[in-house]
C-alpha cells in the first residue's frame, strides 16, 4: 500500500502531456496571484490567442479569470486557498473577445515539498456544460444567476444582465418579450458576433410582435411550459414563422435549435423568453436537448421573478417620483426682465442598503413666485433627510412659504416665519401620534427680484452660495450673514444670531445658478478612486456654466449645471437658474402733494405715459379710472392720517363724547367735551402751545409709480399711510367703499404691501383686450 502522498506507481510523463491533453482549464499562480501555467483548454476557454508563454508573470485577473463585479470572489479564493483550503465556486468571466462567461471552478493550494504553500492551482470549465454537470453544480449555477439577476431593479437594467447572462454562454439568440396591456412587445434582443439581422425581418425592440398559432414561443405561453426545438431545420414545417421575411433572416443566421420558456411570476404571465442556437459560433453542439431544457426551465422562473420585482419597483418608483415632482412647480411663469431654468434629478437607487425608492425622492425643491409689481421671489431650499417623510415636509414648507411670501414680507421675516414653523413639526407615527425626536432640519434661500430696479434682497438660512456669472467670469456670491439652518434653534441650541438681509445689484444679462448639494457633494470619481471634494465640484460647475452662459440661454446653463461633475448622485438635486435683462425695463414714477386735485395730474400722467407705451386705448382708459381710484384713497388717507403727539387728547375727548347724556343737551355734550379736554393734566415740561418759530410739518406726499412689462403694465401707488386698504360691501346710500370693488373686478392681479415709509397699493392690466380675456 502506498503511504500519504505518495503515487500508487511512478508514470514518468511529462506534466504538459497530461495537462494539456486534459479536457478542463488548469491554471497555476504564485501567492501573489501571478500566472505560473495555463493549459490550452484554458487559452480555448479563455480565447487567449498567441504564444502562452508571455502570460508568465502576469496576473490572473488579466487573463480575465474574474469579471469587475466578481473581483471580490478572487480574493475570496486567494484567502481560502492560501489558508490551506480548498474553494468552489461559479463566477463570470471575461475572454478575450469581451464576451462573457460564467465559469464553474474549484481550487486547491499548490504545495511545496517541504509542505509550504508555494500558490493556487485552479481547475476552470464553463458552467452549464453537459458533460459531468451534476445536481451540486446546476444549484451552484442556478445560485449564480440569481445573484446576477438581483443586481439591478430597475428593468433595463435586469433585462440587459438576462442577455449578457445567457449570450453566448448558453446560446447565440435570446429575445425578451413582455406584455405591456394587451400588447406583446419585444423588449431586448441580443445577437452573438453583434450580428445584425436585415432590416424588416426580426422585431426590433420596442416593435409590439404578433406570434401565429402553433409558433413555438406562443405555445410556450399557452402551456405555461418550455417548449425544445431540438432540430429546427427537420421541425420547421411544425413551428411556423411570424413571416416569410422572419424565417429568411433565420435561415441567414443559421439557427439550428431554439428553447422558449415562459415567464411567469405570481400567478401572471409576464411574457417569453426564447433561445437560439446557430451557426454564429463555433460550439460543440448546436443543439439543445432535455438537460438544457430543464436548466433554462429554472433560470427562466427566476429571470419572471427578477422582471416582476423590477416592474413592481418600476411602478413604485413612478409613484414615488410623480408624488415628488407634484410638490414642485409644474410650470415657470412668465417673468419680465428674467430668464428662467430649473431641473431636478432624482437620485440613483442605492442597492447596496435596499432602499432603492427610499433614496431617489427627498426634500430638495425650488420655487418662483410672483409678488407685487412685477418683482418676483425665488426660493431654493433642502431638507434633511431622504425618503418620502422628507418630500412630505419639503410640500409643506414649500406652501408656508409662498403663503408668507404673499404677504409681503421682507426675506429676513419670512426666514423668522419658516424657522418658527419648522421648530412646531415633530416626528409622528402612522396614527399622528407625536413622538420624540428632533425637528427637521432645512437650508433655505429666499430672493426677492426686482427686475426694473435689478435690486436683489435676500436672506439665508445655511444654504450653498449660488454662482454669479458676469461678464465672463463664474463666482461664488458672497454672503455677509450665511444664517443658520431652519430648525436648528429647535435641537437647544441657544444664542443663534437671527437672520439678516443683504441687497446686491444685480449686473445686466448676468446668471445666477442656484443648487441644492446633492450636485456638489460626494460625487464618485470618473476611476472609481473615491469621491471628489466640494472644492473640485464647485470648479468644475463653474468651468461648465461659464461656457454655457457666454454662448447659451438659461436652459442651456441648467443643462451644463446638471452634467457638470461626473459620476452617479447618491441625493437628489435641484438646479434653478436665473438671467437677468440685458436691457432697461421701462419705469415712470413722480411725487404729487397730497391734495384732490393732484388725482387729476396722477390721471393725466398715466395716460400720456400708457399712450407712449402702446397700450390699447380701452386698456388705458381702464388702467386710468383705476389709478383715479387708487390715487384717491391715498390722498385721503394720506391728508387725515392722525398726529401721534395728539392721540391721547383725541382718545380722551371720544370717551367723554360717548358718555351717556340726554338727547336734547347737545350744547352741553359740546361745552362738557371742551372742558374735559382743557382739563387733561399736561405733564411736566410739555408745553402744549406751538411756538410761533416752530417749522411747519412737511406737506404730505404720494408717489405714482408706472412700470411697463411685455405684455402688462403695473400701477404702484406709495402714500405715508400704514392702514392697508380692504375690500368692503358698501351700502347702496354709501357714498364710497366701491373704490377696490373696481380694482378687483377690472385688473388681472392688485394687492398691497408695508413699506418703510408707509405703504404701496399696486394693481396689474393687461396692455391689450385679448390679454386680458385670456387672462379671465
Amino acid at each position: 500500500m502506498p503511504g500519504p502522498g505518495e503515487a500508487a506507481f511512478d508514470a514518468y510523463l511529462p506534466a504538459d502531456l497530461v495537462l494539456g491533453q486534459a479536457d478542463i482549464g488548469v491554471i497555476v499562480a504564485d501567492r501573489l496571484g501571478n500566472l505560473l501555467y495555463v493549459n490550452d483548454y484554458a487559452a480555448r476557454l479563455f480565447r487567449v490567442s498567441g504564444d502562452l508563454a508571455r502570460l508568465a508573470g502576469g496576473s490572473m485577473i488579466a487573463l480575465g479569470l474574474f469579471a469587475g463585479e466578481d473581483l471580490r470572489m478572487a480574493d475570496d479564493l486567494a484567502r481560502q486557498v492560501l489558508r490551506g483550503r480548498s474553494w468552489e465556486g461559479t463566477f463570470s468571466s471575461t475572454r478575450g473577445d469581451g464576451s462573457r462567461v460564467l465559469i464553474r471552478a474549484s481550487a486547491v493550494p499548490l504545495r511545496h515539498p517541504a509542505g509550504d504553500i508555494d500558490g493556487m492551482v485552479i481547475l476552470a470549465r464553463e458552467a452549464g456544460q453537459r458533460d459531468g454537470q451534476g445536481q451540486q453544480d446546476r444549484l451552484a449555477l442556478l445560485e449564480r444567476v440569481g445573484e446576477r439577476l438581483a443586481g439591478s431593479l430597475e428593468i433595463g437594467t435586469t433585462l440587459r444582465h438576462v442577455a449578457d447572462m445567457l449570450v453566448p454562454q448558453f446560446a447565440d439568440h435570446c429575445f425578451i418579450d413582455l406584455f405591456q396591456g394587451d400588447q406583446l412587445v419585444r423588449r431586448i434582443q441580443r445577437n452573438a458576433s453583434d450580428w445584425v439581422p436585415p432590416p424588416g425581418t426580426w422585431a426590433q425592440v420596442g416593435q409590439q410582435i404578433h406570434y401565429p398559432e402553433g409558433h413555438f414561443s406562443q405555445q410556450a405561453m399557452a402551456r405555461l411550459d418550455t417548449i425544445t426545438v431540438t432540430d429546427l431545420d427537420s421541425e420547421q414545417d411544425k413551428y411556423p414563422a411570424p413571416s416569410p421575411e422572419s424565417m429568411a433572416a433565420s435561415h441567414a443566421a443559421g439557427l439550428t435549435s431554439v428553447l422558449a420558456a415562459p415567464l411567469y411570476a405570481r400567478g401572471e404571465l409576464l411574457g417569453v423568453m426564447s433561445l437560439a442556437l446557430s451557426r454564429l459560433t463555433e460550439r460543440e453542439e448546436h443543439n439543445y436537448d432535455s438537460h438544457d431544457r430543464d436548466l433554462i426551465g429554472a433560470i427562466a422562473s427566476r429571470v419572471a421573478i427578477a422582471i416582476d420585482n423590477a416592474i413592481l419597483f418600476e411602478t413604485e418608483r413612478q409613484t414615488a417620483l410623480a408624488f415628488q415632482k407634484s410638490l414642485l412647480p409644474q410650470a415657470i411663469p412668465e417673468l419680465d426682465g428674467l430668464e428662467v431654468a430649473c431641473r431636478y434629478v432624482p437620485a440613483k437607487p442605492l442597492e447596496s442598503v435596499g432602499q432603492g425608492i427610499q433614496t431617489q425622492v427627498g426634500g430638495d425643491w425650488y420655487d418662483i413666485i410672483p409678488l407685487a409689481a412685477g418683482r418676483v421671489g425665488i426660493v431654493i431650499g433642502d431638507v434633511e433627510g431622504r425618503g418620502a417623510r422628507a418630500a412630505a415636509i419639503m410640500g409643506q414648507l414649500r406652501a408656508a412659504l409662498r403663503a408668507f411670501a404673499q404677504d409681503e414680507k421682507p426675506p429676513a421675516d419670512i426666514m423668522r416665519k419658516l424657522d418658527e414653523w419648522c421648530r412646531s413639526l415633530a416626528p409622528a407615527d402612522e396614527s399622528g401620534t407625536s413622538l420624540a425626536g428632533d425637528p427637521p432640519t432645512v437650508s433655505c434661500l429666499y430672493l426677492i427680484y426686482d427686475a426694473w430696479s435689478r435690486e436683489l434682497t435676500f436672506a439665508n438660512a445655511g444654504h450653498d452660495a449660488p454662482l454669479l456669472i458676469s461678464e465672463g467670469q463664474a463666482r461664488q456670491l458672497e454672503f455677509m450673514h450665511k444664517g443658520v439652518l431652519l430648525g436648528v434653534r429647535g435641537k437647544g441650541i441657544r444664542g443663534l444670531p437671527t437672520y439678516k438681509e443683504q441687497t446686491i445689484i444685480v449686473p445686466p444679462a448676468a446668471t445666477l445658478v442656484f443648487y441644492t448639494d446633492g450636485l456638489t457633494d460626494r460625487r464618485t470619481r470618473a476611476d472609481g478612486s473615491g469621491h471628489y471634494s466640494e472644492t473640485e465640484a464647485v470648479e468644475m460647475l463653474q468651468h461648465a456654466v461659464r461656457a454655457a452662459a457666454a454662448s447659451g440661454d438659461a436652459d442651456a446653463v441648467a443643462t451644463a449645471a446638471e452634467y457638470a461633475v461626473p459620476g452617479d448622485i447618491d441625493d437628489d438635486m435641484a438646479i434653478l437658474v436665473v438671467k437677468s435683462s440685458a436691457a432697461e425695463l421701462a419705469s415712470t414714477e413722480q411725487s404729487f402733494p397730497a391734495e384732490p386735485i393732484m388725482v387729476s395730474e396722477a390721471r393725466r400722467l398715466a395716460a400720456q405715459t400708457f399712450g407712449l407705451w402702446g397700450m390699447d386705448t380701452e386698456q388705458t382708459e381702464l388702467a386710468c379710472l383705476l389709478v383715479s381710484e387708487v390715487v384717491t384713497n391715498a390722498v385721503l388717507h394720506a391728508s387725515v392720517t392722525p398726529s401721534p403727539g395728539r392721540q391721547l387728547d383725541f382718545e380722551m375727548e371720544s370717551m367723554i363724547m360717548s358718555a351717556p347724556v340726554p338727547a336734547d343737551s347737545a350744547p352741553a355734550r359740546s361745552a362738557r367735551a371742551a372742558s374735559a379736554v382743557r382739563a387733561v393734566p399736561v405733564p411736566l415740561g410739555w408745553d402744549d402751545t406751538a411756538p410761533e418759530d416752530a417749522p411747519e410739518p412737511p406737506p404730505r406726499e404720494f408717489k405714482l409709480r408706472l412700470r411697463r412689462g411685455s405684455t402688462a403694465v403695473w400701477v404702484e401707488v406709495f402714500d405715508p399711510d400704514l392702514r392697508l386698504p380692504r375690500i368692503r360691501t358698501a351700502g347702496e346710500t354709501d357714498e364710497g367703499g366701491r373704490g377696490l370693488y373696481l380694482v378687483e373686478q377690472l385688473a388681472t392681479r392688485w394687492g398691497s404691501r408695508p413699506t418703510p415709509e408707509g405703504k404701496a397699493v399696486w394693481f396689474e392690466m393687461p396692455r391689450s383686450g385679448s390679454q386680458a380675456l385670456r387672462s379671465l
